[in-house]
This record gives structure tokens, C-alpha cells and sequence, in this order.
């Protein structure tokens, strides 16, 4: 199968950087059926977390996330990249990227089984060019 490249919305919070926090939010949005594509979280230094959320259903996990009380950011969009696994995968993606012009804030990549998904963020004016340079839909 081919690597196949989407933009999807994401959010983002700050939370306490304290044992449980990220369990509290993310069980909310457990036990109101919140499926997430993605996941991420780390420390901000300031005694604080981010938490990146890519939610599959975005609405869903808006409501979920004013029942928890947890502040969320506006809608940014995040590339989400799902492929077959080989050597040099993400290293194609990003030579793509940089070939476009296009300065990455942030990679997440990961390997299961014999697939690998990646998270590549933007600045929000560089989506449109990073978009046509991965062939996003």
C-alpha cells in the first residue's frame, strides 16, 4: 500500500504538569466515546504539559473537552501520514517538505508492524504548500 497523506484537525491544551493529569482528560474523553487518531504530550517547562489532540470526530471531542473543563485551543491542522513501512519513509516525506520550502515545527513517527504513521506540523501559513508538496487531501 502507498503512503498516503491527510490534513486533519488538531487541538491543543495546557495542563499541570502532575501524575494524572493527562489520565483525567484523557478518560473523560474515554467515557464519552472520543476516538483519537492521535495522541501527544510533554512538558512545557513551566510546570506545565501540552497535550496535541487529533481527534477522528473534532465536534465530539469539543464537548468532551468542555465537560472536562480542559481549555482547548482554536482548530489547527496537523499532517497525518500512514504507510507501509520501509527504510527512508519519513526521510522522503521531509525531503519533500524542505524541497517546498516549508520550515517543520514538529515530526512524531512511529512503526507497528509492518506500518508507520507520522505526525508533521506546520505554521499554519505553510499547510497550503506543505499540502501540495505531500499530496494531502
Amino acid at each position: 500500500m502507498a503512503t498516503g497523506a491527510r490534513q486533519v484537525g488538531y487541538f491543543h491544551a495546557s495542563e499541570p504538569d502532575t501524575p494524572g493529569a493527562g489520565d483525567r482528560v484523557l478518560a473523560v474523553l474515554r467515557d464519552n466515546g472520543v476516538n483519537l487518531l492521535a495522541f501527544h504530550a510533554f512538558p512545557t517547562g513551566d510546570g506545565k504539559s501540552q497535550l496535541d489532540f487529533v481527534p477522528a470526530d473534532e465536534r465530539a471531542f469539543q464537548e468532551a473537552a468542555k465537560k472536562a473543563k480542559v481549555m482547548i485551543s482554536e482548530r489547527k491542522t496537523v499532517f497525518l501520514i500512514e504507510g507501509d513501512d520501509r527504510p527512508g519513509a519519513v526521510a522522503e516525506l521531509l525531503h519533500k517538505i524542505a524541497q517546498a520550502g516549508v520550515n517543520i515545527t514538529a515530526v512524531d513517527a512511529v512503526k507497528a508492524g509492518a506500518r508507520f504513521g507520522a505526525l508533521i506540523w506546520v505554521k499554519e501559513p505553510d499547510v497550503p504548500k506543505t499540502a501540495k508538496a505531500l499530496g494531502a487531501t
